[in-house]
């Protein structure tokens, strides 16, 4: 044994542990068939674990406490709060990344290298299931393939005709933007009247307006956006009614392939379909779980609009609280001062959405911000008041 096959079996066990944990909180966000995939990729990575550790054992490579491989607090977040199309693209990138670097260069032991070539394969298959749900063709990556032949392509050619399916985001990317884009607008205010009256009573005048609309602003679009996306889902809904009234044996056959899908026999799923096909309201609520996620939708205009102008509000008011407290350049160099800071924070909770690294995420929105405050004061100084 070599430091080479020591390190590697070691690094290919942490991944199939991170791996595995972050599937698993992905899928507790996925509607029931996708979530049910990536649960069984997260199997999956538990069964390389074991087959890892097996090998660890033989070469007498003490194996580490599993607890000891943990996903961070911010990974955490990120997996809970960040679009699900994000999630997967990183964890994407991330099975091709180890397949190419850990898995395809040989460490110089035959048993080893044809057991990391063994997972390599399968970790392939999830890279590319990985992706098949983000394209909305999702199958089930080795080894535990399921369903029947020919069921994926049947479904598919029933769903290519509905096309009216639609999904959101989480209102609360919406509230870190708000957040966001409150701070960028009201501090450019505030620097460019700073620059102009340097700095006096007027500030806060032109600063408490700007936050107060932006509040306002933010909170009745998200309300609106928020009740469009509600009446979508509903909209939905009701013609999913109207495609099992118009076309029954074709809805029949569509819930019978979902549940072919996750791995029920052909007959026992046209047993299944048709019996609920007897109750139209419980096959509205089997086919709209499978298509979109459920009957009901759990968005909530008004929580939207509230957090959305509660948001703006607060990023929106840290520039002008300098002023409430004094004015003049003591005014001037504070709002800049913890208007920066708020700009790096916000950057940095902006990467929970993005899944960029928080530091440089903070920084680069920083600088956005020193560039707008700066430009600001410097037309204000250009045309005083």
């Amino acid at each position: 044994m070599t430091d080479e096959v020591r390190d590697r079996l070691l690094q290919a066990w942490r991944n199939e542990i991170t791996a595995g944990s972050v599937y698993e909180l992905i899928s507790r966000r996925m509607p029931e068939r996708e979530g049910d995939i990536l649960r069984r990729m997260a199997h999956a990575e538990s069964g390389h674990r074991q087959r890892l550790e097996a090998r660890m054992h033989e070469l007498s490579i003490p194996v580490p406490d599993r607890s000891s491989v943990k996903l961070s607090p911010w990974l955490r977040l990120q997996a809970r709060i960040a679009p699900v199309d994000r999630l997967l693209a990183a964890r994407e990138a991330a099975e091709d990344e180890e397949v190419d670097d850990l898995y395809k260069r040989s460490t110089g032991d035959r048993a080893t290298d044809t057991l990391l070539r063994d997972i390599r394969k399968e970790e392939r298959s999830h890279s590319l299931a990985v992706q098949e749900i983000r394209d909305g063709t999702e199958s089930t990556p080795e080894p535990a393939t399921i369903g029947v032949p020919g069921a994926r392509q049947r479904l598919d050619r029933i769903l290519h005709r509905e096309k009216w399916h639609r999904s959101g985001s989480s209102w609360i990317s919406g509230a870190i933007y708000g957040a966001n884009d409150g701070l960028a607008a009201v501090f450019g205010i505030v620097a460019g009247m700073s620059g102009a009256t340097g700095g006096n009573s007027f500030v806060l005048t032109a600063g408490l307006s700007g936050a107060v609309a932006s509040a306002l602003s933010m909170a009745t679009g998200a309300f609106l956006a928020e009740r469009s996306e509600v009446e979508m889902m509903e909209a939905n809904v009701e013609r999913e009614r109207q495609e099992i009234a118009e076309h029954p044996e074709e809805e029949k056959e569509e819930l019978s392939l979902f549940y072919q899908l996750k791995g029920i026999d052909e007959k026992t799923a046209d047993e299944l379909a048709e019996r609920l096909s007897k109750q139209p309201d419980a096959m509205l609520e089997a086919l709209s779980a499978e298509e979109f996620g459920s009957v009901n939708s759990s968005r909530d205009p008004r929580q939207a609009a509230i957090a959305a102008g509660i948001s703006t509000g607060l990023g929106a008011i840290v520039p002008v609280i300098p002023f409430i407290i004094t004015t003049g350049t003591a005014a001037i160099v504070a709002a800049a001062i913890v208007s920066l800071l708020a700009h790096f924070l916000v950057g940095a909770a902006k990467s929970l959405v993005t899944l960029r690294s928080w530091w440089s995420a903070g920084l680069e929105m920083t600088l956005a911000g020193l560039i707008v405050g700066g430009a600001m004061y410097i037309i204000g100084l250009t045309f005083p008041t």
